[in-house]
């Protein structure tokens, strides 16, 4: 549910780390929009452009940007942008 709740640990120790913040530059630029700001619930339903090859940009400059890898199967797996937040976490 978005916004999240103050109980909500899991978003609250995401923020701590910034990785929503830095998502947001990430998709700012990927999708050359200076107002979108991403959220848990985010998903390509909600972002107008974003298509199989936005996709791949997106993911290659996550990579970049983090210094990870994500393997074709994790990413298959990513439903939204929370998803793609806790992976990113979790390669940190």
């Amino acid at each position: 549910m978005w916004p999240p709740s103050a109980n909500d640990r899991g978003y609250a120790e995401l923020q701590k780390v910034g990785v929503y913040s830095k998502l947001t530059a990430i998709f700012q630029d990927v999708f050359e929009d200076e107002t979108l700001v991403v959220n848990p619930t985010l998903s390509a339903d909600d972002v107008p452009g974003w298509d199989s090859l936005r996709n791949i940009r997106l993911i290659l400059a996550v990579e970049r940007s983090y210094g990870i890898k994500l393997t074709a199967s994790e990413i298959g797996k990513l439903q939204n942008v929370g998803d793609l937040a806790r992976l990113v976490a979790s390669k940190l």
